[in-house]
C-alpha cells in the first residue's frame, strides 16, 4: 500500500462549534420543555420548530469543515460537499469571505474557514508595531530577552490571521499537488439530503400547524 505524500488535514471553525453546541442546548431544553410542559397545539408547535431548527444550526455551526488531503480538496458546507480534485483549482481567494475558484470560473466559499476582520486589524497592528520596533534598532535585543517575536506557526515575525494562515497552507498544496496525475479529476457536488430533508419536513409541518390555527 502507497503512503500518502500529503496526510489529511481538517480544518473547522472552534467558535462555530462552541456556538452550535450552545444553540443546541437552548434550543433543546426550550423545545423539550414545551413538549413537556405544553397543552393545546404548543406541544405539536415545539415539536415542528425542533425538526426545523436542530438541522439548520448543525448545518450552520457544526458541518462545516475542509478536508484537505494528497489528491483531493473537500468542502462540506451546510447544505453542499463539493469535492474538488487539486488539478480542477484555479485559485484560493481571500476576501470578505474565503472562497475556491476553479478552472471553469465557478466559486465555493469556505464555510468553515470565515475570515475574522478583527484577527487581521489585530495581526496588521502587530506587523506595524514590529516594522517600527525593527526600525527604532529593539528588534534584535527583544530576540535575545524574549526569544524574538513569532507567529504561532513557529515563523519569524508577527503572527498571520489563523484563517489567513490556514489559506496559505492550502494554497501551498495547491502549489504542490495541482500538476500530480492523482490530483486530477472532475468536481462532484453532492446536496446534503440528511439536513435539507428534516429542515424541510419542520418547516411544513410548522406552516401546517400555522395555517390551521
Amino acid at each position: 500500500m502507497t503512503t500518502p505524500l500529503v496526510k489529511d488535514r481538517i480544518y473547522r471553525s472552534p467558535q462555530a462549534l462552541i456556538g452550535g453546541v450552545l444553540l443546541l442546548a437552548i434550543v433543546g431544553w426550550l423545545g423539550v420543555d414545551a413538549l413537556l410542559r405544553g397543552h393545546g397545539r404548543t406541544p405539536w408547535l415545539a415539536l415542528a420548530a425542533l425538526i426545523l431548527l436542530v438541522p439548520l444550526v448543525v448545518a450552520f455551526t457544526l458541518r462545516p469543515a475542509v478536508f484537505a488531503g494528497e489528491d483531493r480538496l473537500r468542502v462540506r458546507n451546510p447544505f453542499r460537499v463539493i469535492t474538488l480534485p487539486w488539478g480542477e483549482i484555479a485559485a484560493l481567494r481571500s476576501g470578505y469571505s474565503n472562497e475556491v475558484i476553479v478552472e471553469s470560473g465557478a466559486k465555493y466559499q469556505l464555510w468553515a474557514i470565515p475570515v475574522s476582520l478583527r484577527s487581521r486589524k489585530k495581526a496588521a497592528r502587530r506587523q506595524t508595531k514590529a516594522e517600527s520596533d525593527a526600525r527604532g534598532g529593539r528588534t534584535a535585543s527583544a530576540g535575545r530577552v524574549f526569544g524574538g517575536l513569532r507567529g504561532s506557526d513557529g515563523a519569524s515575525g508577527p503572527s498571520r490571521a489563523e484563517t489567513d494562515k490556514i489559506m496559505d497552507e492550502l494554497r501551498q498544496l495547491l502549489e504542490q499537488r495541482g500538476k500530480a496525475e492523482s490530483a486530477q479529476g472532475e468536481i462532484t457536488v453532492r446536496w446534503a439530503y440528511e439536513v435539507v430533508a428534516p429542515a424541510v419536513a419542520g418547516a411544513v409541518l410548522l406552516a401546517i400547524l400555522l395555517a390551521v390555527g
